[in-house]
């Protein structure tokens, strides 16, 4: 770097040389190590979101990057105020899997199931998940944050009222 422009980023504030800017990065990068090691071992076998407030957008996004890389987890950025921001980590593939484990309870015990209030993105994690299986429907019932999905096992089957469908038409 030349001596002028050396000068020239001494008074604007920037860092001398890469040193400063490496140190940084370097802090920055344990920081969000020690997190995706702490939400991996909370996410184990939870369905609940973790909602993580105090980090800047270079964090969320480092955080962001790590997690696009498997289908089981997705990270979603809410904004919060006028400058605050919260990164919610959902445990996509435990969803799934407990979707699956309550519709067949449901078919099991031939009863309405009624999962626990859920945000929005969760509910649509459920009912995509479920709108491919024949022997369940889903709905939501319930306003605000007592939301929640009911799913009931189906009588006959969506494939067997399509055919009566077909044949009222014929």
């Amino acid at each position: 770097m030349e001596k002028s422009e050396e000068k020239r980023n001494r008074r604007r504030g920037r860092p001398r040389g890469r040193k400063g800017e490496t140190r940084r990065t370097e802090e920055k990068n344990e920081k969000v190590e020690e997190l995706i090691r702490k939400i991996k071992e909370e996410l184990v076998d939870s369905i609940e979101p973790i909602c993580l407030h105090d980090l800047n957008a270079y964090e969320r996004k480092l955080i962001h990057r790590y997690f696009e890389r498997g289908g089981e987890i997705t990270t979603k950025t809410y904004r919060i105020g006028e400058e605050d921001y919260e990164l919610r980590i959902f445990p996509v593939g435990n969803l799934r899997r407990y979707a699956q484990k309550m519709a067949d309870q449901a078919v099991s015990t031939r009863q309405k199931v009624v999962l626990p209030p859920m945000s929005s993105y969760e509910r649509f994690i459920i009912h995509d998940y479920l709108k491919s299986l024949d022997t369940v429907k889903t709905h939501s019932v319930g306003e605000g944050d007592d939301r929640h999905i009911e799913i009931e096992p189906e009588v006959f089957g969506r494939g067997l009222k399509r055919i009566i469908r077909k044949i009222k038409l014929i």
